[in-house]
């Protein structure tokens, strides 16, 4: 079950999408946990069927899960991870018409407004105006989203927990091995249960596309048959929110280069990113696949001036593979091959092959969080005690003081303080049995687990306090007065001649204010990603 503020956060966002009887549904399940229908229902205080109709519409948006039960039947689930990831459909939508134009974008939010929708579906609803010419233009957009699995097929597993698999996947195997089993057996048969979770998430993916054989006849008697890949209408699709999530933390990645070094560092970056975009297809990955020079040069256009970036000594310009060669030996920190310079590296450089290094920056990246954290409550000398620990690992109050160059007195209170907010965690060693504490070290160190969890469910908090004043700001009677004025047909023609000048004045206000919590939501939402999405390639930081 999720936490307080998760829960709060969810429930909030059903409810804005949904209404509130799907609210109540989620907040029961996220409350109680997995749960049955009648349950459900008992609990939720609605009919039977007004239940059952909100479950399904939450399990069309795959924001339910269910599985089958021994004891209760068929229970329900909800999917947090999805739940949340509903804050960044505007975004996805936006790629969508980066990558693929109007057509691609019109696509992707039309299946996220339905949750998940077969091919014909799709072009009929989208091709009304213009049969002919829009059919043909959204059928190869739609393709393009399938085979860059912008699109994933929606199939009877996919509403099943991943977890509830691997479990039962996990007793499968246990049940093979005969008498007690060893810690290398138990260590097997999980190895084997995530590997067959893995192959039929594969084999879900393939669904998605079939081979067409086309017989093409010429003069000659002898006849060739080719095969082409075309999109299985027989299949739902869904939005693939992890390929959207890889261009969000490629632009982080790239945005991290222009502020450190230049813009011109930050274009052979991206051109590095865009020579492996097509074999990116998990958030998890800790590097990307080897490229060479010359697949990088190829992304660059002709109106990218790599020297612009430079200093060169001589007044030749220089080739741009050697340029190539110096920005490239800058982001892998060629200059300073030891541990630091390794942790600051953007990239690795392995004769002609290069790899950006996800984990290494994701790592960097969520430490900047918890420094720009520590900063806005604490100021300078909480970065300060931050980092100290960081580098030196765990230590005492009057060794924090001493190399921090802190007096004693300025040191105490600031730990506590930091301690109060999860920032740094304190560790007893007591010298003897009965733990005196007299005679006992309290030294401090960084939970970076524990840190990074208190700080991902405060960014909750904000998320839906935002969320809240947004609502709170359109519910004074002012305010809602006029947009419902506004939302008259006659009204939305002519809004300048049919609204009083009183009423412009309070429309502009109201514009204004939503402008400013929208920018600071996707401030938020960017440090929760960083956090969470990017959280599995922190777990080992040391």
């Amino acid at each position: 079950m999720a936490d307080a503020d998760t829960a709060r956060l969810c429930k909030q966002i059903v409810q804005s999408q949904f209404g509130p009887l799907a609210a109540s549904v989620v907040s029961v399940l996220l409350t109680r946990g997995r749960l049955p229908l009648p349950l459900i229902a008992r609990l939720s205080g609605l009919k039977l069927r007004t239940t059952r109709a909100a479950i399904i519409v939450l399990v069309q948006h795959n924001i339910l899960w269910h599985a089958q039960s021994d004891d209760d039947g068929e229970v329900f689930e909800v999917n947090v991870d999805e739940c949340l990831l509903r804050l960044r459909y505007g975004r996805y939508v936006w790629q969508a018409e980066q990558l693929f134009g109007k057509a691609g974008a019109d696509i992707v939010q039309l299946i996220l407004d339905h949750g998940k929708l077969r091919p014909l579906d799709i072009i009929s609803r989208l091709s009304v105006y213009d049969p002919l010419k829009a059919s043909a233009m959204y059928s190869q957009a739609l393709h393009r989203l399938v085979d860059g699995s912008y699109l994933r097929p929606s199939t009877i597993l996919s509403h099943i927990s991943p977890r509830d698999k691997r479990i039962r996947y996990e007793v499968e195997e246990k049940a093979k091995i005969s008498g007690f089993p060893t810690a290398k057996e138990l260590r097997e048969a999980r190895e084997t249960a995530e590997a067959r979770l893995k192959r039929e998430e594969d084999e879900a993916e393939q669904t998605g596309m079939k081979r067409k054989a086309r017989d093409q006849s010429g003069r000659s008697s002898k006849r060739k048959a080719m095969d082409e890949d075309v999109v299985n209408e027989e299949v739902y699709f869904r939005v693939n929110c992890e390929k959207f999530n890889i261009h969000i933390r490629n632009k982080l990645i790239v945005d991290a280069v222009i502020e450190r070094f230049n813009e011109s560092a930050g274009l052979v970056l991206q051109a590095t990113l865009k020579a492996t975009d097509a074999k990116q297809m998990k958030l998890s990955d800790v590097r990307t696949d080897t490229t060479s020079l010359a697949n990088i040069a190829m992304q660059l256009s002709d109106d990218d001036d790599l020297s612009a970036g430079l200093v060169l000594q001589s007044s030749k310009k220089a080739s741009t593979m050697s340029m190539l060669k110096n920005y490239l030996g800058i982001l892998a920190c060629a200059d300073n091959p030891t541990p630091a310079g390794r942790a600051a590296s953007f990239v690795s450089v392995n004769g002609s092959k290069v790899q950006v290094e996800f984990e290494i920056v994701g790592r960097r990246l969520r430490r900047r969080v918890l420094e720009t954290v520590a900063r806005e409550r604490h100021g300078d000398d909480g970065v300060r005690v931050v980092r100290l620990l960081l580098d030196s690992g765990k230590m005492d109050e009057k060794q924090i003081s001493k190399i921090g160059m802190m007096a004693n007195k300025d040191a105490r209170p600031l730990l506590s303080a930091m301690s109060a907010d999860s920032l740094i965690s304190l560790q007893e060693v007591p010298k003897s049995a009965d733990r005196n504490p007299t005679r006992t070290f309290y030294l401090w160190f960084i939970d970076l687990q524990k840190s990074y969890s208190v700080l991902l469910d405060n960014l909750y908090k904000t998320l839906y306090n935002i969320a809240t004043r947004r609502q709170a700001e359109s519910d004074e009677p002012v305010v809602k007065a006029v947009l419902e004025k506004r939302q008259r047909s006659d009204v939305s023609q002519d809004e300048e001649r049919l609204l009083t000048r009183n009423e412009r004045e309070i429309l502009a206000q109201w514009e204004k204010k939503r402008e400013k919590l929208t920018v600071l939501e996707m401030r938020v939402e960017e440090a929760v990603f960083i956090l969470r999405d990017l959280g599995a390639l922190g777990n080992s930081d040391d």
